[in-house]
């Protein structure tokens, strides 16, 4: 784990997880010195270039990496191992483990008699540092595969994490925080990626084989979140003006993964037996 290839992986890893939250953390503070009426404008078209970003990670990059590491023999595998992320991710929602929050306020998080106590702000920020800590392992998965997927993941996983950052400082100031303390805190569990990309980086470099599996895995965490958390979100506009503009949203984002993987070119994960 000494040599320079190693280290300057492990250093890639820490750059891109540390700049996904730094830089979710930072827009999303800016966001929150918006007007109300501009923020909620703005939020439902992030959120639809994020569902098309998170299906173009999971299903142009992750998912297929997958597949060609582990070997078309093993693709049932593969496919068992995205059942499985599935099935996790729903009970780690359903444990309010995994709770994304896309609009402002959202309807998990909504101001209620249950809600306004004191106690919410740290539930929201241990909730976001568990949830940050498996981004970074998903994105770290990924960038052992092939820097470029990577990239691209992180991509992804910027662009769902926008709209939850904005929700979750909003959440952090009507629990009764100032403005600078619940920055400072989001900034600080933001950055927690860090620390799952590290712990990812060391112990599936002492187990490649297993890193196929992993990849299908965090494809089935950012397939989870653009199908069940964001998808049915879209659906309460069923305008057609607002539904075109969906669509066109989520092509870009599909886009932009895309590019990002035909940029790279197609040829034989790194780091795979």
């Amino acid at each position: 784990m000494d040599t320079p290839h190693d280290t300057a992986s492990l250093l890639a890893i820490i750059g891109l997880t540390a700049s996904v939250g730094l830089a979710s953390a930072a827009v999303a503070s800016l966001f929150v010195s918006l007007p109300e009426t501009l923020r909620r404008a703005m939020v439902p078209h992030l959120v639809s270039f994020a569902t098309g970003a998170l299906l173009g990670a999971a299903l142009i990059g992750l998912i297929p990496s997958a597949i060609e590491g582990a070997g078309i023999e093993q693709v049932h595998s593969i496919g068992l191992a995205v059942l499985a992320g599935l099935l996790l991710f729903f009970v780690l929602e359903k444990l309010v483990l995994w709770r994304h929050c896309h609009d402002d306020p959202c309807e998990a998080h909504a101001p209620d008699e249950r809600h306004r106590t004191h106690a919410l702000g740290p539930m929201i920020l241990w909730g976001d540092a568990a949830h940050n800590v498996l981004d970074g392992v998903v994105i770290a998965a990924a960038y052992m595969t092939r820097p470029g997927l990577g990239v691209a993941t992180a991509l992804a996983v910027f662009a769902h994490e926008l709209p939850q950052e904005i929700g979750d400082i909003a959440i952090l100031l009507h629990s009764g925080m100032g403005r600078l303390r619940a920055l400072l805190l989001n900034l600080l569990i933001s950055v927690s990626a860090v620390i799952g990309g590290v712990i990812a980086f060391y112990s599936m470099s002492s187990a490649l084989h297993a890193l196929p599996y992993a990849l299908a895995f965090a494809g089935a965490s950012l397939l989870y979140v653009a199908v069940a958390d964001l998808i049915p979100g879209l659906h309460r506009h069923i305008d057609l003006k607002r539904s075109l503009e969906q669509l066109v949203l989520i092509l870009a984002g599909l886009a932009v993964i895309w590019l990002t993987q035909h940029h790279e070119g197609v040829g034989p994960p790194t780091g795979l037996p």
